[in-house]
């Protein structure tokens, strides 16, 4: 009887998981019976799918399941940190659904296996973010890597995309052979995969005396191949240009946010779990790793003439910022991991806003570049003033949320007295601020000859206005966001309490 009991128990925990299987297979197979690609069917169940392990979500917080935190087979963590993962990987699904809705149609003729493969990447975002054993974060990672190469090479008659999934390809297969052997590793010194037990055997102070101990720093080295690579941190990330510029702009912008989420939920749970006894050499060489992506991501952005491209290496120095985040952490009382948390929601609501815009510009214009940007405050007002908040966000001026998200990783880094990382930073994001602002020179202070309003779709119009929304409601109003993370709502004032002036 317990062992039914515990089995109920154990699906309940990992219900979104089961639904998002349920519902790519169900979407595959609802596809070969429709004889037509564009019906509202398809992307109807996927939504349906996806609202549904949303809402699942947060059945632990029910009084009376019987959900309670902890491991689940000794791979799946049910913990506050899945659970953020869960409905922050959900959101941004859903968002995505809505403007590929608008993109995918005349484009290919393979909608229903697009819309599949949409679930099972956020299932694969989820599965690795909740891993707790090193072989489920390979697997998981390895699904992710494929549902990701698979997308970003869609569209087969655009030789951008083909040649944007070959390299994706080719980057990721030597990063996940380097990343596995490090995991190897790791498994050789300690015996076990579990990040528990791989924590313990490294607790022991004899593990020094036996040399063990610094192979974990070793381990650490090769895997931040891999998690690099994922998360296209410097220098792990020349696939990340061509790979956002070739993709499919929907595929763009889940790349942007959902394996980003991913890779750092990893980190997290390696980095500060299985070798937090290494975090003086750990944090060492992600010191470094932030600096070089902050620099390289940003210095490199300002000769972009493709907003495709231009935001591409935005996101490799966000990235490093969110990196610092993870670098000042203190074990005590796990600040800046709350502050990186922070940061990844309110990148969530700017990023997709930014790329809301791109797509419906595409769509409206046919073009990417820059210079065509001219004169949109007047072609569409409402949506040259929203990428100005949104640019403004990612600067993290007030009242938007990158300006809570960059106060919180800044104050960590100030509180670990990390005074040089913190420089850097600001210096970083001051160079930042020419080339978005460079866009928005564009949009309203050069003129174009074309002065027809751009018309744009429901579901984008929908879409932006709700990322809109999140960016302004979470620094306006954080305490729902702030909850989301398990936090108490006076995460801000902590911060002030623990700043050394």
């Amino acid at each position: 009887m317990n062992t039914n009991v515990d089995w109920l128990q154990r699906s309940l925990a990992i219900g979104p998981e089961l639904l998002l299987m349920l519902g790519g297979l169900v979407v595959l197979l609802v596809d070969m019976w429709l004889a037509d690609d564009d019906h509202p069917l398809l992307p109807g169940l996927t939504g349906l799918f996806m609202v549904g392990a949303l809402i699942w979500s947060f059945v632990p917080f029910i009084p009376g399941m019987g959900i309670t935190p902890g491991t689940i087979y000794g791979m799946f963590a049910l913990d506050n940190l899945t659970i953020f993962f869960r409905v922050f990987v959900l959101t941004s699904s859903l968002l995505v659904l809505a403007l590929t809705t608008v993109y995918i149609k005349g484009r290919t003729e393979q909608t229903g296996e697009f819309y599949s493969l949409l679930l099972f990447i956020t299932l694969s975002v989820i599965l690795a973010s909740a891993a707790n054993n090193l072989i489920m974060i390979y697997l998981a990672f390895e699904f992710l890597s494929l549902t990701s190469y698979i997308m970003v090479g869609w569209l087969r008659d655009d030789v951008r995309s083909n040649e944007a999934a070959m390299k994706y390809l080719l980057y990721g297969a030597i990063s996940s052979a380097v990343m596995l052997y490090g995991m190897s590793l790791l498994y050789g010194a300690t015996g076990s995969t579990n990040i528990a037990e791989i924590a313990a055997v490294f607790a022991n102070p004899r593990t020094e005396i036996v040399g063990i101990f610094n192979l974990g720093i070793t381990a650490a080295v090769l895997m931040m191949v891999g998690f690099g690579f994922k998360v296209a941190l410097v220098p792990f990330h020349q696939w990340s240009p061509d790979a956002y510029e070739g993709a499919p702009t929907p595929v763009t912008t889940f790349l942007s946010v959902g394996p980003k989420a991913a890779g750092f939920a990893i980190m997290i749970r390696v980095l500060t779990g299985a070798l937090g006894a290494q975090t003086e050499s750990w944090q060492a060489m992600l010191s470094a790793v932030a600096i070089l992506t902050m620099v390289v991501g940003n210095l490199t952005a300002l000769a972009q003439t493709d907003m495709k491209r231009l935001l591409a290496y935005s996101s490799i120095a966000q990235a490093g910022y969110i990196l610092m985040g993870l670098v000042a952490n203190n074990p005590a009382d796990n600040f800046g991991i709350r502050a990186v948390l922070v940061y990844l929601l309110a990148y969530l609501f700017t990023n997709i806003g930014l790329f809301v815009s791109v797509i419906g510009f595409e769509q409206a214009t046919g073009s990417t570049t820059i210079d065509d940007y001219r004169g949109l405050i007047r072609r569409s007002p409402f949506h040259a003033m929203a990428m100005v908040i949104f640019f403004l966000s990612l600067l993290g001026i007030p009242p938007t949320a990158g300006f809570l998200g960059k106060f919180l990783v800044f104050g960590a880094v100030i509180n670990a007295e990390l005074y040089f990382l913190a420089v850097v930073g600001m210096l970083t994001s001051v160079i930042s601020a020419y080339y978005y602002l460079n866009v928005v020179r564009v949009m309203f202070f050069q003129g174009d000859e074309e002065d027809r309003p751009l018309r744009f779709a429901f579901p984008l119009q929908a879409v932006l206005v709700i990322t809109l929304v999140g960016t302004l409601l979470m620094n306006l109003y954080p305490t729902p966001f702030l909850n989301l993370i398990g936090e108490p709502t006076n995460l801000v004032t902590q911060l002030f309490g623990q700043l050394p002036f």
